[in-house]
């Protein structure tokens, strides 16, 4: 098993061909909405939107999604576990771009070093335990335990293991370095070295005032440069011991580390200058160790810093699903079809949306108020042309369509008793456009344009949802670049949902069935009203203009006979 080719999104071997969500679909499904709903992390935001946005209509590779997902979901204990995984894999990210700064000295980089190997073992120690322990079914965690079964069970594992714990006993001993540092005729620090490396920390808090009160006191003053007297004495480089004290060597020509200092007030970068006195005096040690890690040189924590967005992914989700199922919404596993039948039947749709503001407490709505529907794309209407009343729910069942495929297409669960679907190859939406955007060509000419920017990318795989399109102020010239829309949607075989106040459009479509060749059927459906409410409940039927509007007026008493009526009682 290739270890790089790794990936809980898609089984190995398989090519996975994506399409990405443009800027339109991403703002009218309220995806952004979605990803703060999960995480306000503004890494895991990123990495989430990533990996939804980008589509793929594979059968393979969304059931192999799906199944992953499943897991995430069923085993609390395993989101548990690699949530606590996340912080290692985080702690490796950082350690990876220190290892690209060319200035770290090589000490910091031998440390690093040791901090991304141990950040190894323990990540690879720490998804052992988890996938051993839950009875996992998803081929990608069964192969992601297979593939940790391999690495740990690897003759050089072990050794590894207890080599870092060996030299990190070994840095770690390091608790202070005593200098000794040569001044100027004016007191500036001019030279430094190394006298001594402790294994003990200085812990007095009185040393600064005793070093001050003993350079203030000319008896004190020690003739000469002999420390032999106070500690034994290592040179910061064998070839400069003829330098006394010993002096940090950079560069070329061996020269002197100098400080450079400011003439009015003594200030020099000492502690730079400390960092490369410090790297030189150890610089034996770092060979010595660097030589120790070599023979592991293949192996890296980097497999698994390539899972972490996927793991983000799932488990954030998982939360999420927990959530909305705690406040009774109903979430199933998606049923994937053959891409090719480009089929859908969805049995109790909901938006997320709606499940996600009850969650939040942002609606005082529970799941039974929620309005739940069915929906299919089959031989039988692939195009639906919805119409209704103000705020009936045409744009809320027009979204949560989108979002289904969406989360289905990503292995999530969906807001649905049930949802069987042909996966689509990108979803295309049509919503009224921000005032702003359409002062150059009008409104009616930027979602012409944008209609013809969707048409030249759609294809018969693909889904349409097109939201109060074409509705401008002259009805008669939307509905005619309408009627000529849906024929290319017929003739092209998409699936869509056209929501619309052109109740006209919805009339006389075994015209357009009948006149052009086409796989996909136009249909007219309508959110429903009963009793002069709405009922949010959609169904096939001829528009119902109207009916509604006699069903409003009914029930507020403003028809003729009503107002008559009125008006003779008062005479």
């Amino acid at each position: 098993m290739k270890r790089e080719d790794f990936s809980l999104f898609a089984p190995q071997g398989v090519e996975v061909s994506c399409q990405t969500l443009n800027k339109e679909a991403i703002n009218d499904l309220s995806i952004d909405f979605l990803c703060n709903a999960l995480t306000k992390d503004p890494y895991e935001l990123n990495v989430i939107k990533e990996l939804l946005i980008n589509i793929t209509d594979n059968e393979e590779v969304i059931k192999y999604r799906c199944d992953v997902f499943e897991d995430f979901l069923n085993f609390p204990k395993l989101r548990e576990d690699l949530t606590a995984l996340l912080l290692k894999l985080k702690d490796l990210r950082e350690i990876e771009r220190f290892q690209k700064d060319t200035e770290a000295s090589s000490l910091w980089q031998l440390i690093n070093r040791l901090r991304e190997l141990e950040g190894y073992t323990d990540c690879i120690t720490a998804i052992k335990e988890t996938l051993e322990q839950i009875d996992i079914k998803s081929e990608g965690l069964v192969k992601l335990r297979q593939m940790v079964r391999e690495i740990y069970s690897d003759n050089g594992f072990t050794e590894l293991k207890e080599d870092i714990t060996e030299l990190f006993s070994m840095v770690r001993d390091i608790k202070s370095i005593t200098l000794g540092v040569n001044l100027d005729n004016l007191l500036r620090p001019k030279t430094v070295g190394v006298i001594s490396i402790n294994d003990k920390a200085f812990t007095d808090s009185g040393l600064l005032k005793r070093f001050i009160n003993f350079a203030s006191n000319q008896n004190e003053l020690n003739h000469g440069n002999d420390v032999s007297v106070f500690t034994h004495f290592h040179p910061v480089n064998p070839s400069t011991t003829s330098f006394g004290l010993g002096t940090a060597v950079v560069g070329a020509q061996k020269e002197l580390t100098r400080f450079e200092n400011s003439g009015l007030t003594g200030a020099d970068p000492m502690s730079d200058a400390l960092k490369r006195v410090v790297t030189d005096i150890l610089k034996r040690t770092v060979n010595n160790l660097k030589s120790t890690l070599n023979k592991y040189v293949g192996n890296s924590g980097y497999t698994f810093l390539t899972l972490m967005p996927e793991i983000t992914f799932y488990i954030r989700f998982a939360e999420l699903a927990d959530k909305i199922r705690e406040k009774g919404f109903t979430l199933s596993k998606a049923e994937i079809l053959k891409t090719s039948d480009r089929k859908t039947d969805a049995k109790g749709i909901y938006n997320l949306k709606l499940a996600i503001n009850a969650v939040a407490g942002e609606l005082d709505l529970k799941a039974e108020d929620v309005i739940k529907n069915d929906l299919s794309f089959d031989e039988n209407a692939r195009i639906y042309i919805l119409t209704g009343p103000n705020r009936g729910g045409k744009t809320t069942i027009t979204q949560a369509v989108g979002l289904a495929f969406l989360l289905a297409q990503s292995g999530i669960y969906v807001p649905a008793e049930s949802f069987r679907l042909s996966p689509c190859d990108n979803i295309f939406t049509h919503f009224p456009a921000d005032e702003n955007d359409t002062v150059d060509l009008g409104r009616l000419g930027e979602e012409s344009k944008r209609l013809a920017e969707i048409f030249s990318s759609a294809t018969s795989k693909s889904l349409m949802l097109l939201n109060e399109s074409l509705a401008t102020t002259n009805v008669s010239e939307g509905l005619y670049i309408a009627r000529d829309v849906i024929k290319a949607m017929r003739y092209l075989g998409v699936r869509c949902i056209f929501n619309t106040h052109m109740h006209d459009l919805a009339r006389n479509l075994e015209d357009i069935n009948e006149g052009i060749k086409g796989k996909s059927k136009i249909e007219s459906m309508v959110t429903g009203v009963e009793n002069g409410k709405r009922s949010f409940k959609i169904f096939i039927a001829p528009p119902q203009g109207v009916s509604y509007a006699r069903d409003i007026a009914e029930k507020y008493g403003v028809t003729f006979e009503s107002i008559k009526k009125d008006i003779d009682s008062k005479a």
